[in-house]
């Protein structure tokens, strides 16, 4: 049985003056690869007097440009979608013989076709101890992925960090703190550097409350909630893009909806554009809830 919620998602820039904008890039529509159906969409921009082209940009992912005609003091991004949460299993894939034994080579197709996908960045000391001690002992694949999520996870405390941009792995690493983006990069890194295929994922987390017997615990969700979140995606012949979400130790499932996936975090950025110099207030809201008749009752 799935469930139906109404996601919400407003972006709000304020300006001391009315601006002048450059074209705005938008990346917050659910991406082609997204596992959850997206019954209902749509994106709503202010100032009204504006041109917008849809694209898909070098990785697959949606992306809406928006050209403004008129100076203007506000911009505003205001996202509503029907998303429909069905139970996933996150291991329901098979792998090529070849890779389900770790460690395996990439056939020499599948090395061109990915190439950007295997560079990482130089390594610091840190990240250089890290890798090494990863084991190269032959074992189960998605085990191995696995044990390595939940390493990082372990490793790796999950904090909210307000400030712009994406720590170093060496950062990460060196204050043991992180946040979802910070810890989704990180381990992006560390699969480039043992030789598997990795992506940068932003997107939607939706999760609900259980309302089962007996859900409780720290684990418990006690309401619905969904936030911005990042995750890593690892690529595997047979599979194809499989989501890690190291800030839970867990594969990506039924409420992870990914906007975009990317080589970098750079074009992985929701909101992307230029203005005029001035003074800018940030606001954002994001919202869940249950649609009547979808499986439980309202919220």
């Amino acid at each position: 049985m799935s469930i139906l919620v109404k996601l919400r998602h407003v972006t709000r820039y304020d300006y001391d003056r009315p601006v002048r904008l450059g074209p705005q890039l938008v990346r917050l529509r659910p991406a082609p690869h997204c596992r959850t159906r997206i019954a209902n969409y749509a994106l709503e921009v202010t100032p009204a007097q504006h041109f917008v082209s849809w694209q898909q940009d070098p990785f697959g992912n949606w992306l809406a440009r928006f050209v403004f005609r008129e100076k203007t003091a506000m911009l505003s991004c205001a996202v509503e979608l029907l998303a429909e949460i069905s139970a996933l299993n996150p291991f329901d894939f098979f792998l090529e013989p070849y890779a389900e034994t770790w460690p395996f080579v990439l056939t020499r197709d599948l090395r061109e076709d990915l190439e950007a996908f295997l560079k990482p960045e130089p390594a610091g000391a840190r990240l250089k101890e890290l890798v090494a001690s990863i084991s190269h002992r032959p074992c189960n694949t998605v085990d191995f992925l696995v044990v390595l999520n939940r390493r990082v996870m372990h490793l790796i405390r999950y904090v909210t960090r307000l400030q712009d941009g994406v720590q170093t792995p060496e950062e990460t690493l060196a204050c043991g703190t992180g946040s979802c983006r910070d810890i989704a990069w990180l381990l992006v890194q560390i699969l480039r550097h043992i030789g598997l295929p990795a992506r940068f994922v932003s997107g939607y987390l939706i999760e609900l409350r259980s309302d089962a017997d007996g859900a409780a615990g720290e684990a418990a969700i006690k309401r619905d909630r969904v936030e911005l979140h990042a995750w890593a995606e690892v690529y595997l012949p047979g599979a194809g893009w499989i989501g890690l979400d190291a800030t839970s130790g867990l594969l990506c499932g039924e409420g992870h909806l990914p906007l975009a996936a990317t080589r970098h975090y750079r074009p992985a950025a929701p909101i992307t554009g230029t203005v005029e110099p001035c003074e800018v207030g940030f606001s954002y809201d994001i919202s869940v809830r249950r649609m009547a008749g979808s499986g439980t009752a309202a919220m």
